[in-house]
């Protein structure tokens, strides 16, 4: 089974939301032109990291966001990955990713479980206790946010589980770029499964952002990769070479779950 991919790599204005559906919607007609079956957002796309303000522009309950992303999927029939948005609930504000299949329907949810306290998200967001599992047109997946990477235990758990893709979406900082690539390479070849990641590009008052979106394969060969600027890269992936894979070299039957 074959799945073409584009990540969408951009810039985020600072604490707008509606500038940023603005440039989404745009990204998301012009991705179309190359039929992809799944289009992936970064995080926090609507916001970006305007954290002390997110009790005035987090998205209520994330209906907003959902709306507009289950329309964007319904009229041009693809899947996407939502990126990540401040949702606000009566629990507090979590950083929050949606799925939606190619009618428009939330087919999965899932809100960053480990919070990064170099940039605060403590201060601001609640912590998200649940596993980023769902299904793309039969295709076991699973969605993770930015530092949830540097949790290797995390991202097995996904992939234990069954997950042959793992969505990455982050705003990743350029100072730690190699971190970045390393992780996810890393990351792709321990699962044996396929890394999709989907970076923010440019900067926001305090920070500047990687880019280097990428899609890699479960031998960790990198297929496509980004530079820092606003871009869209895309790839076609082959899921049968997950299992190929998985065979060849049979890490999962040869764990040691009497010991670890």
């Amino acid at each position: 089974m074959r799945m073409k991919i584009t990540c969408i790599q951009m810039d985020i204005e600072f604490g707008d939301p509606s500038k940023n559906k603005q440039v989404v919607e745009a990204e998301v007609t012009k991705a179309i032109k190359e039929h992809p079956d799944v289009i992936v957002l970064p995080e926090l796309w609507t916001t970006g990291y305007d954290l002390s303000r997110l009790d005035e522009i987090a998205d209520e309950n994330g209906l907003d966001s959902q709306q507009f992303l289950s329309e964007l999927a319904r009229k041009y029939k693809v899947n996407i990955v939502g990126g990540s948005i401040a949702k606000k609930s009566s629990d507090g504000i979590t950083n929050t990713m949606y799925f939606f299949d190619r009618n428009g329907r939330c087919v999965g949810e899932y809100s960053k479980v480990h919070l990064f306290k170099l940039m605060d998200e403590h201060h601001y967001l609640q912590a998200g206790n649940t596993k980023g599992l769902f299904t793309v047109d039969g295709a076991s997946c699973a969605g993770i946010i930015c530092y949830d990477i540097r949790f290797p235990e995390w991202v097995r758990a996904h992939a234990v589980d069954g997950a042959e893709v793992i969505f990455v979406v982050a705003e990743w900082p350029l100072a730690r770029v190699e971190h970045w690539r390393t992780i996810l390479i890393s990351r792709a070849i321990e699962n044996q499964c396929y890394i999709v990641a989907s970076n923010r590009a440019g900067s926001d008052p305090k920070n500047e952002f990687a880019g280097h979106s990428m899609v890699i394969n479960p031998w960790g060969d990198v297929l496509v990769e980004a530079s820092k600027e606003p871009t869209q890269i895309t790839a076609t992936i082959d899921l049968d070479k997950v299992a190929q894979v998985r065979k060849q070299i049979p890490i999962f039957a040869d764990r040691r779950t009497d010991l670890y």
